[in-house]
């Protein structure tokens, strides 16, 4: 046989083959994340603020493709006028999922490129489920995480109008709803006041070199607050049994089982 036709059935051979195993791998799901600055993934210059879908993300294992499209200041306004919903839209395949979660800075009147008011918060989420739909993929509403506003010994609603929205449309969607509102401000009021003010972004100036003069933030989350919620997310998920939950990462057989070492002091 030719030399140079026995070469090209090898190579035909092997692309054979490589499409064959490719062929065969189940294709990667998208998780698609839209919201704010309390969802976000954060610049190192913010640290150690964080949002909740940096440690949630780590939840998954590779079956399941995680993409956080959440940024600081946005609202369901701004996200949409900035193109970002464009780009998780031209991003979704039939199959996937998109977790919606805004409110924080829709109600923000003093800044008029992220003001929505209740009624336009309520129609801008109506399309964009409508949009996710569109696409076959599955869109999940959450209503927007808590501050930390203490009165007494419990924390206060501070996005009454906007979480009902986000509940109303859900409902008329017949779509699930994250009750992010109600869940983290339980959580954060049972730790009560010293206790969850740990996992916001409490600073003393000089404790870190992102915030020379210290902050009080009662918004944002820093790395404790931001896992304890993605921990919550996954609670909810997981007494639901939802479809999600397959893709959770398979744990190292060695952390089946808790192990505790004592060490004894010597004499």
């Amino acid at each position: 046989m030719n030399p140079l036709r026995r070469c090209g059935l090898w190579l035909a051979a092997l692309l054979l083959c490589t499409h064959a195993t490719v062929a065969s791998e189940p294709p990667v799901v998208r998780l698609h994340l839209a919201g704010d600055s309390t969802l976000a993934d954060k610049h190192p210059k913010d640290f150690p603020e964080t949002g909740w879908g940096t440690p949630f993300a780590t939840f998954f294992g590779d079956a399941l493709q995680v993409i956080n499209y959440a940024q600081n200041g946005r609202s369901t306004r701004s996200f949409r006028d900035e193109g970002l919903w464009d780009q998780l839209l031209a991003a979704i395949q039939p199959g996937d999922w998109v977790i919606i979660q805004f409110g924080h800075n829709d109600e923000a009147k003093h800044k008029r490129e992220r003001y929505s008011s209740p009624a336009q918060f309520e129609a801008n989420l109506t399309r964009f489920v409508r949009e996710v739909r569109e696409r076959n993929a599955t869109p999940i509403l959450a209503t927007p995480v808590t501050r930390r506003k203490f009165s007494g010994d419990l924390i206060v609603e501070t996005h009454p109008l906007y979480s009902e929205r986000v509940a109303n449309v859900a409902k008329a969607q017949n779509i699930l709803l994250l009750d992010l509102d109600s869940i983290t401000r339980d959580w954060f009021s049972a730790q009560g006041d010293a206790a969850s003010r740990l996992r916001f972004m409490h600073l003393a100036p000089g404790d870190h070199p992102n915030y020379p003069v210290g902050v009080s933030d009662n918004t944002h989350f820093n790395e404790l607050g931001a896992r304890e919620v993605a921990q919550l997310v996954l609670r909810e998920l997981r007494l639901l049994k939802h479809p999600l939950i397959q893709y959770l990462r398979t744990p190292d057989p060695k952390h089946l089982q808790l192990e505790y070492t004592v060490e004894r002091p010597s004499h």
